[in-house]
Formats: C-alpha cells, structure tokens, sequence
C-alpha cells in the first residue's frame, strides 16, 4: 500500500519511443563511461571503479531529471531494465576497453557525442510527457544530457567538460534538445523529432570537435 504523502508514479513504460531512447542513452552512456575508466592511466580504476563510473555515466543524467520533476521514485529504480541496461554497457566497456588500443580516445569521443544526443531527447520528452513546458522540457534535457558526464568527471577526478572553456557540450546538447521540441512543436511524428533532435545534439557535438570550433571565455586578459 502507498503512502498518499508520495505523488503517484508515472506508469511504466512511459511510451515505447522514450523507453528506447532512454535505454539506447542508459547502454551508451555505461559504455564511454567504462571505457574512460579502463583508459584512465592517472588513477587506474579496479572492478568497482569501472562499474562505479559507468553507473554515474549512464544514471546520473537520468536520476537528476527524475528528482526534479518529483513523479515517483527515478525509473533508474523504479525499472531494474535500467540496471540491468548499465551493467551491460559497462560489461561491454570492459571487454573491449582491453581490446582498443590506439584509437580508444575516438571511440570514446564518439560515444560521449551519442550518449549526449540521445540523452538530449530523452531529457526533454520525460518533460513533455508530465505535461511541462518548452523552456523547462529544454532545461531538462540539458540536465539529463550532461549530469551522468559532470557525476563521473568529478569522481574522476576533474573538472566538468560543461564547465570548460572551448567544448561544445552542453551547447550541443542544448541544441538537439531545441531542434527535438521544434520538431514536436510543428506536430511532426514522434519518431521523426526524436531523430532530428539526437542527430543534431551528436553532429553538432563531433562537428565542434572535427572543426575545433572553441567557446571563449567570458573574462579576458
């Protein structure tokens, strides 16, 4: 029996689409973040600290944005897919973070920039699904995007690449979540904005870094 002092639970699935993107973006995310900690040369992560940063990374996100919007308990714990999706991905970061040698850096580059859209859209359909608006579904899909990166830098170690001058991160995130609400604004199928909307936060995120395009800071010498 629930306590009425406890807002209902959102019913699960949500719907199919966000459920697929909410997973896809869960796997990524435990993937890069694996595959980061096995790289790491500086503090050289055992077992837990692999699957303890890719947990951040694939949950972190997530978790935020359900605290936020107070519907239930997080779907991280409220659905053990979303566990069980993590640990997967961060199984796999291990068996091939073994195996990568040279080009890991770029893997996990690319894998960063695909976690960030597809989180991107998952943050801001979870808004749109609660019935908010524009402006907090875009703030929120930010939230989701970035915080299981910020979670897993600052037990790595380092500063946030939010944080940092010249990375296109929350930027790109930002923008795959607008062009996702743009598209469900003009009444587009689902399925086509959500397509829109991880593209554009991924390309945008790889093109920045293709063509060093750099962010300045505000103060200057």
């Amino acid at each position: 029996m629930v306590c009425s002092c406890y807002p209902s639970p959102v019913p699960l699935p949500i719907d199919r689409l966000f459920s697929l993107i909410d997973f896809l973006g869960v796997f990524v995310g435990a993937l890069g973040g694996a595959l980061a900690a096995v790289r790491d040369t500086r503090y050289r992560f055992d077992l837990v600290g692999v699957i303890g940063l890719a947990l951040a990374s694939a949950l972190g996100g997530g978790i935020t944005r359900d605290l936020i919007l107070q519907q239930g308990p997080p779907l991280a714990f409220a659905d053990p897919r979303y566990l069980l999706t993590a640990f997967a991905g961060a199984l796999a970061g291990m068996v091939f973070g073994a195996r990568i040698s040279g080009g890991m850096e770029r893997v996990i580059i690319v894998i960063d920039a695909a976690a960030l859209g597809l989180f991107a859209v998952a943050g801001s359909t979870r808004a749109l699904n609660v019935h908010l608006g524009l402006l907090p579904a875009l703030l929120l899909g930010c939230v989701t995007a970035v915080g299981g990166g910020c979670i897993r830098d600052v037990l790595s170690g380092r500063t946030p690449k939010i944080f940092e001058r010249g990375e296109f991160y929350a930027i790109a995130a930002a923008f795959g979540s607008a062009a996702f609400l743009a598209c469900d604004w003009l009444h587009l199928d689902r399925s086509i904005s959500t397509l829109a909307g991880t593209v554009c936060g991924f390309s945008l995120r790889m093109l920045s870094l293709r063509y060093q395009w750099r962010t300045r800071p505000v103060r200057t010498e």
